[in-house]
């Protein structure tokens, strides 16, 4: 397929109907015109002069052929088009109103040649394609504008005739300005994508585009400066603004080793990075991809819009056609104002304001989560998380930390126990050796070195210090008969729900270590965070024991918890969870991969790795889930936007229809309920770039 950047869409339902002529072509199938990013995608075999009359029927045309198309592209095209028929409307309108003036003064041609001048001067474009489309008997808000204007001057409604044209063009105007608007809130994302980077070759450098870096190649990055591609630091320290990634404004700390993400910028200091990724596969490379094709998935409810604007406009003239012929030959009314408040309702015919209900609210939504670090991949996601009533998450590494950590502990012997289980420990690798090791680091101790040691499965570990012997482990290491307190404080911990670690002599239990998983400390917050925002049940699907599950649930105020789940588990629950409602399933976007894609909603934390992108419809760039409640928020506002604007766009015009009851319809009434509409759509849908500046990371 072939990409190309469009200059002059300015109209979703022409939009439509160009990519429906297109389709109709020979090779034309499956080519798409994406009316929200201004593109035209089509395959290798389409007639490109063909494609170009339709484009150009219109008022479109393409500007510039990008097979692959690169974020740094921000046409101007759009904004000269918008300065030069702003010249245009406000010449026409000067010349409406001297002709107003002349009318007055004068009775002869001259006024008429004026408002003629006016009303072509703001819609000579409108009549150009709207006489192309009469010859092609193709109907569209431009055909009706023109048969509605001819009629108007073909009766003398001179001055409303003219009003309306320039009305019209100022309606044009808007609607392609609010459009760009949103389009704009997208390119603003794009252009967070690095262009050059200092390449490092045999000690010389020199600055190369970063589509010639290559996996492995080494690049400088000076303070400031954004660092090219995915890779490891090879030298230097300094800390990183990864908020093209993440959201997250605050600076990240990084070092020798650590990985940093393309798109990000160093703040101070000089890096030296080895290229891990080439940019196209890099992870700004891919959000930008998924966050440019997000914005053209098409939503149940655009796809129902776009459904019913085919239909719209036949049936809308069907209705001027009554509104003309009925009353005069079945009720003596008088033909001319019959005829007048037919034109009026052709005017109402144009579907504009309804077909833009959508698209700008859905754009702007996802701009807005890509600002914050919530990648969004297609407005049908966006729409679905407004819709869900139920969350269920994973529990390790997403309600908690993912490492084990020391809560509690019982002492029985101090002079022993730290010393013996740090010098046990302090070699091991194990997670839970770690917690131990953690813990016993507060104490300030000297540890001795093991004369033996050696791991013992299922139970622990076992070493001979200074010739006596001691066990770290689970209850089976124990040998002995417990005192009847130790044998209390172990039942207390497991009821507790933590994971025992007992150290012993050969004779007696030195103390216990209550080992648990570290919550989240935001956890807590985001959980009443998204029962404010709509979400009736938070629930907990998680492999670990049930008194571990019910302690984490209680802790931060979850509706309900399943323990001891494996994998296929998770999805036969997240099943019978989505029989009851719409389930979204929040997890690290590896392990939890069944469950994400059994979900309704699958909503991954992964900051910037391929699997989390991959896996989720709906990824959080951080490595919390504190933008969580900021995305369902925005998803609502979204949806209760597009209804409103749905109810107003259908309803302006149905108050215009119902005036030509008695009569009342007028062309300039006419053209307003739809320029009004389009006006109150567009200007509503721009409200979800703004507002709740203070995002939720508590």
């Amino acid at each position: 397929m072939n990409e190309y950047k469009l200059q002059g869409l300015t109209c979703g339902n022409c939009a439509r109907e160009m990519e429906e002529r297109i389709n109709k072509l020979e090779n034309g199938d499956g080519s798409r015109i994406l009316y929200n990013s201004s593109k035209l995608v089509v395959s290798e075999g389409v007639d490109m002069g063909q494609v170009e009359k339709i484009l150009s029927s219109d008022g479109a045309a393409i500007i510039k052929e990008n097979q692959h198309f690169h974020p740094d592209h921000t046409p101007e095209h759009s904004q000269s088009s918008n300065d030069k028929m702003k010249i245009l409307i406000g010449i026409s309108a000067i010349i409406f109103f001297s002709a107003i003036y002349v009318d007055t003064q004068l009775n002869n041609l001259v006024p008429v040649i004026m408002y003629l001048t006016a009303a072509a001067t703001s819609g000579y474009l409108i009549f150009i394609k709207g006489f192309k489309n009469l010859i092609e008997l193709k109907f569209n808000i431009d055909t009706l504008m023109t048969l509605a204007l001819i009629g108007a001057f073909s009766i003398g409604e001179w001055k409303e005739g003219t009003l309306v044209a320039i009305l019209f063009g100022i309606n044009e105007l808007l609607e392609g300005m609010g459009m760009e608007k949103a389009r704009k809130s997208m390119e603003e994302l794009l252009k967070v994508a690095p262009k050059e980077a200092i390449l490092i070759e045999n000690e010389t450098e020199r600055i190369v585009p970063i589509r010639s870096l290559r996996a492995g190649n080494l690049v400088l990055v000076k303070s400031g400066q954004k660092i090219p591609s995915d890779g490891v630091i090879v030298s230097g320290r300094s800390s990183v603004n990864e908020a093209a990634i993440t959201g997250e404004a605050m600076p990240v700390e990084k070092e020798t080793n650590e990985i940093v993400f393309g798109g990000s910028i160093n703040n101070e200091g000089v890096l030296k990075v080895r290229i891990s990724k080439e940019y196209k596969d890099s992870s700004l490379a891919k959000i930008l991809h998924l966050v440019e094709e997000a914005q053209e998935t098409k939503t149940p409810t655009e796809q129902f819009i776009n459904r019913f604007a085919k239909y719209y406009t036949p049936i809308i003239m069907l209705i001027s056609m009554l509104v003309m012929i009925a009353p005069p030959l079945l009720f003596n009314g008088e033909w001319g104002p019959w005829f007048y408040q037919g034109l009026a309702v052709l005017i109402v015919g144009c579907p504009c304001a309804l077909i833009l209900s959508s698209p700008i609210a859905i754009v702007s939504g996802i701009a807005r989560n890509a600002k914050n670090g919530i990648l969004i991949k297609g407005g049908v996601y966006l729409e679905q998380l407004g819709k869900v009533d139920t969350i269920a998450f994973d529990k390790t590494g997403t309600l908690t930390k993912g490492h084990p950590y020391v809560e509690k502990m019982c002492v029985y012997d101090e002079g022993s126990f730290f010393k013996i289980a740090g010098s046990i420990e302090r070699t091991s690798s194990h997670p839970i050796a770690k917690a131990v090791m953690e813990k016993i680091s507060e104490q300030n101790l000297t540890l001795e070195e093991p004369d033996e040691i050696s791991t013992i499965p299922g139970q622990g570990v076992y070493a001979v210090i200074s010739g006596q012997s001691y066990r770290v482990g689970n209850e089976k290491s124990i040998t002995f008969s417990l005192p009847i307190e130790v044998s209390e404080d172990i039942a207390s911990l497991k009821d507790e729900g933590y994971t025992l670690v007992i150290v012993s002599s050969e004779e007696k239990v030195l103390g216990l270590f209550g080992i648990t998983d570290e919550i989240r400390e935001e956890s807590k917050g985001i959980i009443s965070k998204i029962y404010a925002a709509g979400i009736k049940n938070a629930v907990m699907l998680t492999g670990d024991h049930n008194k571990t599950a019910e302690k984490v649930s209680k802790q931060i105020g979850l509706t309900d918890y399943f323990a001891g789940l494996l994998p296929h588990e998770k999805v036969a629950k997240v099943k019978e969870l989505t029989a009851n409602g719409k389930v979204a399933m929040v997890g690290d976007g590896i392990n939890d991969a069944p469950a994400l894609a059994t979900a309704d909603l699958g909503i991954a934390m992964g900051k910037g790795t391929d699997s989390a992108i991959e896996t989720a419809d709906i990824v959080l760039m951080q490595d919390h889930l504190g933008k969580l409640p900021s995305a369902i928020n925005i998803s609502n506002r979204v949806n209760t936007i597009i209804k409103l604007n749905i109810t107003l766009a259908l309803g302006l015009k149905l108050i215009a229809l119902l005036l030509t009851i008695p009569g009342l319809l007028t062309l300039w009434i006419a053209i307003l309920s739809d320029m009004g509409a389009t006006i109150i759509v567009t200007l509503i849908s721009l409200t979800v770039m703004f507002g709740e500046k203070r995002q939720v990371t508590d």
